[in-house]
This record gives structure tokens, C-alpha cells and sequence, in this order.
């Protein structure tokens, strides 16, 4: 090992789900809306003034912020904007996890949190979910250095109550609890409307999922007005311009288009259903998932066997080599006509 190694900062880095090179496939692994973004979002990027890009974008990115405090019905100085949720993750991550206890999230979860534990050095644990993959609010009850779960939880799209959230938040007054909601928008009742009542709660959000802007990189998350202002000082003390001009007024137009983002969401959670109705028929047991993915296992046929042969025939979906969902599949829901064709390959690979 070279000196200079000895100081180097090392991780175990987040793997993200395969993005194959070859175009001509049906991609159903990372979750990604299978609708292109509102067209008003389209006719934004065709107008907009290369020109613009000279210039620094608005740090406070007003424009988007605006929209998002209107659309809802918070104050702008309880919004904090980011690079995608993942970028407003690690930066509550940064800013608020910070004592010596353990941060403390479920045990089957999103596979980022304990990189980001790890890459700050924080402490933490995980709690079992059980065996329905739900959440044992028991298991948040106890001494903690910050809390963290996902609603709807990924990769097993289970939904909690606001009221169990609710029940966390007053048992922790102490720890900054912040609820994941990617995947809030395909059926479940944000925590949002917790902000006012507890000072301790973030929420986080993106346009990744249920506004198809995956690739335009926007995340945002709700607080307590002080909560927001810390999370500012610590991205402002590393880089002032996050958000390119480009992703602000995207952004922002996406938002404004609430009858094309409910009409999306809508077909989304059809077809979501329809296809749980056909997996039940091809022999899957599944979550009742309240998410745009449906994480599912076979009664009689491995999941890696189902994986392998599907991404012979250009399917790609998600599989994990993990404890307690190694037999599982994550199935994002496209449009029927790409579930259709995954169906007819189940069918052969089932037969």
C-alpha cells in the first residue's frame, strides 16, 4: 500500500441498478416512470436561451421554490431543494446525524443509507422489519442518534400509517426523523401535513419517480423552517450552485401541471393493479405494493433463474443476492403494453 493510501477516505459505494447500453430492451429495474415529463416541460427546454448559461443559477433556486410552496401550501423557508433525493438525503444525512448514538433505519430498505453512514461515519443500526415486511414501531422506541424510513419502503413498496409516523415522532423528540416518501405519489397520504406539529421531522420527496424527470436530477423535502436553514448552511458551505438553470424552470413547469401529473400517476396505479392480478395468475406471491414496483417471488422458481432468463430476452428488472429477498424480484411497473411483453416471457420461462 502507497503512504498516501493510509488517509484515503474508503467505502463500500452504493450500487445503482444496471442501465444497459442496448436501447432495444423493456427496463424494468430502476424504477423510472415509463411516461415522458409534462409537455410543458418539453416546450420549456425547445424555448429556452442557451445565453442563460453564462451565468451562475439562482442559489435559492426562487423559481422552482415558488412552485413547490404553492402547489403544497407551505411557506418557501420550509422547502429545501437538491440534486435529486439522494442529494438531499446525504445532505440531512450530513447535517443532522451527528451524535455518538446509532441512526437507525429498517433492515430491508433502501441499500443507500448505510453507504452514507458509512461514508460520513456515522453509527448505525437497523431494525428487522417483519416478517410481512412491515415496521415494528416497538423497534424506533429507544435511544437513537436520528431515524430514517422509507413510505411506501423500497424495494418492498409496503405503505405505513401517518399515524404510526406519528407515534415515532412523539416517542423521539430528540432525533431528527426524516420519512422517505419517493414513491408517496402512486397511492399513499404524505407525512407532510406532521411539518407543523413536530420541529424534529423532514420530509423528502422527488421528481425522479412520479414526474418522469429521473434524468433532470430534483429532490426536495418539507420542514420545520430551522431545520431547513441548517440543511442550507451545510450545502451553501460546499457548493453554492447545485441546480443548473435548466432544472429549475423544468422543475418548476412540471409542477404546475397537475392535471397531466394526476392523469400519469393515475394509468401508473392501473396498470400497477393489472399487473398484480397477472403475476397472481403466473404463480407470484407479492406486497401489496403502493409503489410504481412490485416486489414479487415465485412459489416455485428462483428468483435469480426468473432474472437471468428474462434479461436473456432484453427484460431487465431488479435482483438482489441479500438475506430475506433473495428470492424476490423488484418489477417496476411500465406501460401495459411492456408488462404485457413481460408477461408472455414469464409464461415461457414459467412453462
Amino acid at each position: 500500500m502507497n503512504l498516501w493510501e493510509q488517509n484515503v477516505r474508503k467505502v463500500e459505494p452504493y450500487i445503482p441498478g444496471e442501465q444497459p447500453k442496448n436501447k432495444n430492451v423493456i427496463k424494468l429495474n430502476t424504477n423510472e416512470n415509463p411516461f415522458p415529463p409534462s409537455p410543458r416541460v418539453e416546450k420549456l427546454i425547445k424555448e429556452f436561451e442557451s445565453d442563460k448559461l453564462r451565468l451562475y443559477p439562482d442559489t435559492d433556486s426562487t423559481v422552482l421554490v415558488d412552485a413547490l410552496a404553492e402547489r403544497y401550501g407551505v411557506n418557501t423557508n420550509q422547502i429545501f431543494v437538491g440534486v435529486g433525493s439522494d442529494d438531499v438525503l446525504a445532505m440531512a444525512f450530513l447535517t443532522f446525524f451527528n451524535s455518538d448514538k446509532p441512526v437507525i433505519f429498517p433492515d430491508i430498505t433502501y441499500s443507500f443509507y448505510d453507504v452514507w453512514c458509512d461514508v460520513y461515519r456515522i453509527p448505525y443500526q437497523t431494525k428487522p422489519l417483519k416478517d410481512d415486511f412491515t415496521i415494528d414501531v416497538n423497534d424506533y422506541i429507544c435511544e437513537n442518534g436520528g431515524i430514517v424510513i422509507p413510505n411506501p419502503n423500497a424495494p418492498t413498496g409496503v405503505l405505513e400509517s401517518v399515524e404510526m409516523f406519528e407515534e415515532i415522532l412523539k416517542a423521539n423528540p430528540q432525533s431528527i426523523v426524516i420519512v422517505d416518501e419517493a414513491y408517496i405519489d402512486f397511492g399513499g397520504k404524505s407525512c407532510l401535513e406532521l411539518i407543523e406539529k413536530y420541529d424534529n421531522l423532514l420530509v423528502v420527496q422527488t421528481f425522479s419517480k412520479s414526474r418522469s424527470m429521473a434524468g433532470a436530477r430534483i429532490g426536495f423535502a418539507f420542514g420545520n423552517e430551522k431545520l431547513i436553514k441548517f440543511m442550507n448552511d451545510v450545502k451553501f458551505s460546499i457548493n453554492s450552485y447545485t441546480m443548473n438553470w435548466v432544472t429549475q424552470l423544468t422543475g418548476a413547469e412540471s409542477v404546475k401541471d397537475e392535471e397531466y401529473f394526476r392523469k400519469t400517476t393515475k394509468e401508473i396505479i392501473a396498470v400497477r393493479e393489472y399487473s398484480k392480478e397477472r403475476l397472481a395468475s403466473l404463480g407470484f406471491t407479492f406486497t401489496d405494493s403502493m409503489s410504481n414496483f412490485i416486489f414479487a417471488s415465485h412459489k416455485t422458481v428462483d428468483a435469480k433463474i426468473i432474472f437471468e432468463k428474462l434479461k436473456e430476452r432484453n427484460i431487465f428488472v431488479r435482483y438482489w443476492n441479500k438475506p430475506r429477498i433473495s428470492n424476490y424480484l423488484r418489477i417496476t411497473v411500465g406501460t401495459r403494453e411492456q408488462m404485457d411483453a413481460m408477461f408472455a416471457c414469464l409464461e415461457e420461462i414459467l412453462a
